[in-house]
């Protein structure tokens, strides 16, 4: 086990020399090749290990103790966390890649089209078009939800959905105290802090995970309660995510589906009408809802969730009601909205 916890140290110090030292001017193919093969090192351990309370316990600890050392040294390092570990070889290449330090020769090497085949003379996979070939991937993923009608989260966020996952089921599984879960998440949302376009998508992904047990639906539950309390973060998700996608959430999660719900209502009692340009707009400073956003939200939600459909409507008609019953444009946005919902189901064929 100390070979174990000392290879990872040297994996976690490794990462921290790729994102901040000019040291990899010096380093070669042979060099990245060796990163990359502790990087899948530290990959292995992660699997192994991640479901094993107590070895996962001991490399956490080493991980606190290099991360503390580390931050000493380098103000500007970004902890490793045994979550991390997971995804080792996306982190080396990403910080790798953002090393101003990095030879031109090592980058053009990662992004070569054609791999050589035994190019290296060594024991350690050939990393030559490594960058080529992510693309590939990541292009065929997107092809492939396309066609097969998958949400489309994207690969990376997928992967990284899974994993939050499997670390917020850990969590709670280990202690019945709420807090140490939402901790947990809520240093998930300061890692992305400033991202917010990168966590939404692996918030969706998470949710839309297929769950085989009552531990894993327990986690997606403790996930959606956390995600009503936290109002910017589900802002977020619901103006920057597709409308599929949410309308995919919605129809697997009632707790989803309320709280979208509540939230375009929220968004249409927000909205001003301006005359001069003739639309209704948000008053929220910097926000990117527009009218025909939430007219496509909420056309998309009643197609996947029917059941709200008239209970939905009634209640627009009654708020319609309330700001006088006017059938003028400008006057009253529920009127509007109710206008809009119809005009668009009728061209696209689905009638409320």
């Amino acid at each position: 086990m100390e070979a174990v916890l000392r290879n990872v140290a040297c994996t976690v110090e490794l990462l921290a020399v790729a994102a901040h030292s000019g040291v990899v001017s010096q380093w070669d193919e042979q060099t990245v090749s060796r990163a990359f093969h502790w990087a899948t090192y530290c990959e292995h351990i992660y699997i192994r290990f991640h479901s094993n309370p107590v070895i996962r316990g001991v490399l956490e600890k080493q991980l606190q103790l290099t991360n503390h050392s580390l931050k000493e040294a380098l103000p500007e390092y970004n902890e490793v966390s045994f979550w991390d570990l997971g995804r080792c070889q996306n982190l080396l290449l990403l910080w790798m890649l953002n090393n101003s330090a990095l030879p031109i020769s090592i980058m053009k090497m990662l992004f070569e089209t054609r791999v050589s085949v035994n190019n290296i003379n060594s024991d350690y996979e050939d990393v030559r078009g490594l960058c080529s070939q992510l693309i590939q991937c990541r292009s065929a993923c997107k092809v492939l939800h396309h066609l097969l009608g998958l949400p489309t989260v994207g690969a990376e966020a997928q992967v990284q959905g899974e994993m939050l996952m499997e670390r917020l089921e850990f969590v709670l599984s280990q202690n019945s105290d709420s807090r140490w879960a939402e901790d947990f998440l809520s240093s998930v949302l300061q890692e992305f802090e400033g991202a917010a376009q990168h966590l939404c998508p692996v918030i969706a992904a998470a949710l839309l995970t297929t769950t085989d047990s009552a531990a894993q639906t327990a986690s997606q539950n403790f996930l959606l309660d956390w995600l009503q309390s936290q109002h910017g973060v589900l802002q977020h998700m619901c103006s920057a995510l597709p409308s599929k996608l949410l309308a995919d959430l919605a129809k697997k999660h009632q707790k989803f589906r309320d709280a979208f719900c509540k939230l375009l209502k929220k968004w249409a009692s927000e909205m001003e009408y301006r005359i001069n340009e003739g639309e209704w707009f948000h008053t929220a400073a910097n926000s990117t809802v527009s009218f025909q956003k939430m007219t496509e939200h909420f056309l998309t939600l009643f197609e996947a969730c029917p059941s709200i459909r008239t209970e939905t409507e009634d209640e627009l008609q009654a708020l319609k009601i309330s700001d006088g019953d006017f059938d003028v444009r400008g006057l009253s946005v529920w009127g509007d909205l109710l206008l809009a919902l119809s005009n668009e189901a009728h061209s696209s064929g689905f009638f409320i």
